[in-house]
């Protein structure tokens, strides 16, 4: 900790600071290294899921054949870009999209007008509307890969030694996350399954596989 001064911030706005050069190392969505010239992955975790993400789905009323419109939350570029990249290939489905530009977005998940929620407001939507689309578990089912929604992201070459004791960091976190919800008080989803199941960490070579292919299949959208 002595060497990092954290900023904590939700995934898009952190890839628009490290475009700014504002921060060394960012935790960026996949879809948003598109836009840098060179970027390095740093270390060995991320946020990923093998299956059933939980938080990031599309809400709707309706059955998918009927949707009409789909919000795209505003939070993460990933989630958008592969929520388009289902509809195209998935679920061979074209509707109108629209950015949501607010949180109030999720108040319109009504009739044909549905929505792609992420985060934790994507685990409390979960209580409220009839159909539910899970983009890890689509994914899986469409590529037979695992899913990479963010990464450790630095546009430049970052100290091997810095890299060490940061890996060291998160493999401790990591290794207790039970101790560390502990203290959360969350009823809206069981938080000791979604970050021991859901979220996947290690990044190995599948999910690594998973980043090439999402990327590529960005380009031909």
């Amino acid at each position: 900790m002595e060497q990092v001064e954290l900023i904590e911030d939700y995934p898009s706005n952190l890839a628009k600071m490290l475009e700014q050069d504002e921060i060394d190392v960012g935790l960026i969505p996949i879809a948003a290294t598109q836009k840098f010239s060179e970027w390095n992955i740093v270390g060995d975790f991320c946020i990923g899921t093998e299956g059933e993400v939980a938080s990031v789905c599309i809400f709707s009323e309706v059955p998918m054949e009927a949707i009409e419109e789909i919000v795209m939350d505003y939070q993460s570029r990933t989630s958008v870009a592969l929520a388009r990249i289902l509809l195209k290939e998935y679920w061979r489905k074209e509707v109108k999209i629209t950015d949501a530009v607010n949180d109030s977005f999720r108040a319109g998940i009504k009739g044909n007008k549905a929505a792609l929620v992420i985060g934790d407001r994507a685990l409390e939507q979960r209580q409220h509307s009839k159909y539910i689309y899970d983009l890890g578990l689509a994914w899986k089912e469409h590529t037979g890969l695992p899913f990479v929604f963010a990464a450790w992201i630095s546009k430049k070459e970052l100290p091997k030694e810095f890299i060490r004791e940061f890996n060291e960091a998160q493999k401790q976190g990591i290794e207790n996350i039970a101790a560390i919800l502990e203290d959360f008080n969350y009823s809206s989803y069981d938080l000791v399954k979604y970050f021991e199941e859901n979220i996947r960490y290690c990044l190995d070579e599948q999910k690594h596989l998973a980043i090439t292919t999402f990327l590529q299949k960005l380009k031909e959208l």
